[in-house]
């Protein structure tokens, strides 16, 4: 597979490779308490590793609709939609030839950032209407990372772009996320079934383990199963989520404009699977921060709605700001 990568810097201590195939984060370097710069982000050597690793969508962005959608289907407009059905009877981040496993165009790029553009025809994994979409990484000031998704309808649809990072903060290949610590500004969350869908409405997460309103450890409390859940963003001009590792004291503060964020500890990454620079993963090796629409969205009319009408732009903006803690 072939496919363009970009190294973008900040002009100072944090850089980042990108790659068009999947519009893709594949390296993202930043320092910590000794100066020293660690690769905070799984993935792997060559843009071929990730064409031979598709389910892991290390760095990827997903969509037209990323997460689940009940069976595929949905009624729009008070017709029934059909997608692709690539995770047993559910859709999931796009179908199986999803925005992940494409070649995207390089638009732009320079010292500091990347954009990337895709067209996805009406009909492409069953979703109506054809779809302009971009991903652009950016270094907009020292120290902080932007990436922003669009896309432009040509008639109604859902749109639901995630970017699929897997982090770890105290380096990728350093071994597990457990003790790394993350706050969330949610007070509620949607608890799933054993597919993994919402089961309905959002529920208060006090007396949960998906209580991150004050800093704490990954491992302090564990659903069954790890984590794969949203959790429904409170808002606001704060950051979403801050996470933290205090042995090298690597942290991020992470600002988006989206309703929810789906917190993945990686409890089904395969285990001994290559990495990059000889690092070997496995279950928890890192954990996603994907900012979203809810999962299933399109079926539950009290959710935030993932419609985008015809020339209309959907977009959605992630703001990394990194920094050392004491």
């Amino acid at each position: 597979m072939d496919g363009s990568v970009f190294t973008i810097s900040d002009g100072a201590d944090c850089s980042a490779v990108v790659g068009a195939y999947g519009a893709r984060l594949m390296q993202l370097w930043v320092p910590g308490r000794d100066g020293v710069s660690g690769d905070i982000v799984l993935g792997h050597d060559d843009v071929q590793g990730y064409v031979d690793h598709p389910a892991t969508y290390f760095g990827a962005t997903c969509g037209r609709y990323a997460n689940r959608i009940a069976g595929g289907r949905f009624v729009l407009n008070g017709a029934a939609v059909q997608l692709d059905c690539n995770e047993g009877a559910n859709h999931l981040h796009g179908g199986a030839q999803g925005f992940d496993k494409k070649l995207w165009q390089v638009e732009r790029s320079d010292a500091r950032g990347v954009t990337f553009g895709l067209h996805s025809p009406d009909g492409e994994m069953g979703f109506p209407g054809a779809l302009e979409a971009t991903a652009r990484y950016e270094f907009v000031a020292p120290g902080q990372l932007q990436i922003t998704m669009t896309a432009r309808a040509a008639a109604d649809t859902v749109v639901n772009l995630v970017n699929h990072a897997y982090f770890n903060m105290a380096g990728q290949g350093s071994g597990v996320v457990d003790g790394q610590m993350l706050q969330i500004a949610a007070d509620r969350y949607l608890p799933v079934d054993a597919a993994l869908l919402p089961l309905g409405s959002a529920v208060d997460v006090t007396g949960t383990p998906f209580d991150f309103r004050e800093l704490r450890a990954l491992d302090a409390a564990v659903p069954a199963g790890g984590f794969d859940h949203n959790l429904c963003l409170n808002g606001g001009e704060g950051p979403a989520v801050v996470a933290v590792d205090p042995a090298s004291g690597r942290g991020m503060r992470l600002f988006t404009d989206q309703p929810g964020v789906q917190l993945y500890t990686g409890s089904y990454l395969p285990e001994g699977l290559a990495g990059k620079a000889g690092a070997v993963y496995g279950a928890r090796a890192g954990f996603t921060l994907e900012t979203q629409k809810w999962p299933d969205s399109p079926n539950h009319a009290d959710y935030p709605s993932a419609v985008v009408r015809a020339g209309s732009e959907y977009r959605h903006r992630m703001d990394f700001a990194f920094f050392v803690a004491d």
